[in-house]
C-alpha cells in the first residue's frame, strides 16, 4: 500500500467528514450569531447550563443538531437522542421512564434530542407533554419545518423557539477551511491545495448547507489523485463534479449580477418571454435571492406594462408574495409565471413618465397651492372658504363634473393606444369632451 492509499484509508474512517468535524464547542461553532453571539440569550443559557426545552428550526445543514450535541457536552444532565422518522411512542415512553428513574437516583435530569420532530404526529407529541412540562426530560426538538405549523401549540408554549438562518457563503467557506485544517478529525493530514474559485463554488452551490459542502469536499479529495507535487489539487472542475452543479459566471457583487438582471428586465420589456425565462433560470441556478428577482418583476410590471395591462402588476405582486411564502425551489414556478406574463403583456410606460414629469416639476418649479375648494373643510371652513363650492362628482351624471383640480394646465399622463390603456384614453377623452 503506497502512502496515498494509506491516506485515503485514514480519511474514510467509519463516519462521513461532516459528522467527524462537527464543532465540539461554541467557540468553534460557525454562524447563527443572531442567537449565539456574545451575550445573546441562547449562548447565555448554554454556558450557564440553564436551558429549558428548545425548538430549533431552520434549513438543512445550518447547525441545529450540532448545537444540540454541543449542549450535550456542556450539560450536567443525561443526554438521549432519537429521530422522529425512526422512533415511535414506545421508544418515547421507554426514555421517559429512564429519565424518571435516573432523576430519582441522583436528581439529574435528562435532555432528549428529537431530530425531525415535525415527523411526530399529534398523538406522539402529546405523549411528551406532561413530562416536558414537569421539566424532565428537557426537550430539544430540531426541524426544517416551521414549528408553528407542525408542533403542537401546547408543546410550543412550554419551549423556547429559536430560528436558525441559512449559512452565508462566508460561513460555509469557513467550515470547509476548518475541515481542511483539522488534523485530528478532518483532512489536515492530507495535502490538499484548494483553489479559490473551487472553494467559492462549493460555498455558493451548497446554498447555506455546510453538510453538503463537506460531503462534496470529501468526495473530491477521496477520488482525486495527487499531482506531481504530491498534492491533491482541488480545482473548480473537481468542485463542479463533486457537488454536481457547474459554475455559472455570476458574481453578486460584480458585473455578472448586474448584467444578468439587466438582460432579464430588458427581455421582459422587449416582450421576449423565452429570453426572460433563460435569464431567470441563470439567476436561479446561480443562487440569486428570489425576493430580489420578484421585486424586479414587480417594478417592470408597473414601469413597462403599466395600464396597458393592469393585471400584470397583480400577477407580479402575487408571485412575489407566493415566492416568499413557499421558498425555493418551488418559488421558481410563480416567478416564471409572472416573468412570462409581464413579457407577453402589451406595454406602456405612460404612468411612469407621468410621475417622473410631475416629480421634476415639484422639484424644479414653483410648488402649486391647493385650490380652496379642494382643501380640507373640517377646520375653519367658514372663515377661510376651505371646501366651499366643491362639486361632489357622484352627484352628477356619469359621476363626473368639470372643475379645477390643479391650478395648471400641464398634462402628465398621456395614455397610449396599447391594450387596456386605449380604453382609458378613450374614456378620459369622452369626459373632457363632456360626452
Amino acid at each position: 500500500m503506497d502512502l496515498f492509499e494509506k491516506e485515503k484509508k485514514d480519511i474514510k474512517g467509519h463516519e462521513p467528514l461532516a459528522v467527524r468535524v462537527r464543532p465540539r464547542s461554541l467557540d468553534d461553532f460557525v454562524g447563527q450569531e443572531h442567537i449565539l453571539g456574545k451575550d445573546k440569550l441562547l449562548r447565555r443559557l448554554i454556558e450557564s447550563d440553564k436551558i429549558s426545552s428548545l425548538i430549533l428550526y431552520g434549513p438543512p445543514g445550518c447547525g441545529k443538531t450540532t448545537l444540540a450535541l454541543i449542549i450535550s457536552e456542556r450539560t450536567d444532565s443525561y443526554f438521549e437522542r432519537i429521530n422522529a422518522a425512526s422512533n415511535n411512542v414506545a421508544d418515547i415512553r421507554r426514555i421517559i421512564d429512564i429519565a424518571k428513574k435516573r432523576a430519582s437516583i441522583d436528581g439529574r435530569r435528562m435532555i432528549l434530542l428529537i431530530d425531525e420532530i415535525h415527523r411526530f404526529n399529534k398523538a406522539q407529541q402529546d405523549v411528551l407533554m406532561p413530562d416536558v412540562e414537569a421539566g424532565n426530560p428537557i426537550l430539544i426538538g430540531t426541524t426544517t419545518h416551521n414549528p408553528f405549523f407542525y408542533v403542537n401549540a401546547a408543546l410550543l408554549s412550554r419551549s423556547q423557539i429559536f430560528e436558525f438562518k441559512k449559512l452565508s457563503d462566508y460561513n460555509v467557506a469557513a467550515v470547509v477551511n476548518a475541515a481542511l485544517a483539522n488534523k485530528e478529525r478532518g483532512l489536515g493530514n492530507v495535502s490538499v491545495a484548494m483553489d479559490g474559485d473551487a472553494l467559492s463554488h462549493l460555498a455558493k452551490t451548497s446554498e447555506g448547507d455546510a453538510r453538503r459542502a463537506l460531503s462534496a469536499l470529501e468526495v473530491g479529495v477521496l477520488t482525486t489523485p495527487k499531482g506531481k507535487d504530491k498534492k491533491i489539487h482541488f480545482t473548480l472542475k473537481i468542485a463542479e463534479e463533486s457537488i454536481q452543479k457547474k459554475a455559472v459566471l455570476y458574481d453578486k457583487d460584480e458585473d455578472g449580477h448586474y448584467d444578468t438582471i439587466s438582460a432579464f428586465i430588458k427581455s421582459m420589456r422587449g416582450s421576449d418571454p423565452d429570453a426572460a425565462l433563460y435569464w431567470l433560470a441563470k439567476m436561479i441556478y446561480a443562487g440569486e435571492d428570489p425576493r430580489f428577482i420578484a421585486r424586479r418583476i414587480v417594478i417592470c410590471a408597473a414601469e413597462d406594462v403599466g395600464n396597458a395591462d393592469p393585471q400584470a402588476l397583480v400577477v407580479a405582486n402575487a408571485a412575489m408574495q407566493v415566492a416568499e411564502f413557499v421558498g425555493m425551489p418551488e418559488a421558481r414556478i410563480p416567478l416564471a409565471q409572472a416573468a412570462v406574463y409581464v413579457a407577453a403583456a402589451p406595454k406602456s410606460n405612460a404612468a411612469y413618465l407621468g410621475i417622473e414629469s410631475a416629480l421634476k416639476d415639484v422639484e424644479e418649479g414653483k410648488v402649486l397651492e391647493v385650490p380652496d375648494h379642494l382643501k380640507d373643510a373640517h377646520l375653519d371652513s367658514e372663515e377661510f372658504g376651505h371646501g366651499k363650492d366643491y362639486k361632489y362628482a357622484h352627484e352628477y351624471e356619469g359621476h363626473y363634473v368639470k372643475q379645477e383640480y390643479k391650478p395648471s394646465d400641464k398634462v402628465y399622463y398621456l395614455p397610449t393606444e396599447m391594450g387596456y390603456e386605449k380604453k382609458i384614453k378613450e374614456w378620459l377623452k369622452q369626459l373632457k369632451e363632456n360626452k
